[in-house]
């Protein structure tokens, strides 16, 4: 299969300061691959500039064949290109049914199928069943990570981009979290992952990159990478 997203020497600016630093990766149909590295790396600002919330100095992005360098990222979700965003950000005064809804607001199917896919949701995310009418802001960090995929899973994505859905959780959620991006995977779902929890991220991944200060210093095969002594020293340390 071919790429589904190409990254092609972008470069993005925070007035005078050069964030992302002439980057270029691509994403191929089907894989996990994971942009990994320090705080103020690059990587949120990668994910936000390729979904259309931060303009690229230069440089292109193609999804799907399409340059969507200066599409804005409220066109992109119903082009099949979802982001589920660092801190969750859930609606926190709707019920979990409202956020999950929310998700699917650029689809035209009929309620039938959306109501065929919240059963899927709820398969895959018991405890959201179990809290639908209950505000997204009562839940635990956990259960909101699990709210923020179900609602970009219910725009029906080809592809799915996940900032730093670990963060803050603990172990069994991170555990729970990570099995469930494997599954989504599984699925036909393409995902490109940023994680600070680089021993996960590699351990799901097919591919991945490294970044520093906005620049991406090594790449290739992720179980590789696990064992590459750079990335041992500077990510992997227990």
């Amino acid at each position: 299969m071919g790429n589904i997203l190409e990254v092609k020497d972008l470069n993005v600016f925070y007035g005078v300061i050069h964030a992302i630093k002439d980057i270029s990766f691509t994403v191929g149909e089907g894989e996990i691959v994971t942009l990994i590295g320090a705080n103020g790396a690059g990587k949120t600002t990668t994910l936000q500039t390729i979904t259309g919330l931060i303009k690229a100095r230069s440089g292109e992005v193609i999804y799907n064949g399409d340059n969507i360098t200066q599409t804005p990222g409220c066109k992109l979700v119903g082009r099949g290109l979802a982001h589920v965003p660092e801190g969750r950000r859930v609606f926190a005064d709707l019920t979990v049914y409202q956020n999950l809804m929310l998700g699917a607001f650029t689809r035209k199917d009929s309620q039938a199928e959306l109501n065929k896919d919240l059963e899927v949701i709820y398969t895959r995310f018991p405890r959201l069943k179990e809290r639908l009418n209950q505000p997204a802001g009562t839940l635990s960090g956990g259960e909101q990570q699990m709210l923020a995929m179900g609602r970009a899973l219910m725009s029906k994505p080809k592809m799915i981009l996940m900032d730093e859905p670990s963060m803050g959780l603990s172990p069994i959620y991170v555990n729970e979290i990570f099995d469930i991006i494997k599954k989504i995977n599984e699925d036909g779902v393409t995902v490109l992952l940023v994680e600070q929890n680089a021993n996960k991220a590699l351990s799901v991944a097919n591919r991945a990159y490294v970044l520093e200060t906005g620049k991406i210093v090594l790449e290739g095969d992720a179980k590789k990478l696990m064992t590459d002594p750079q990335v041992k020293a500077a990510y992997l340390s227990e």
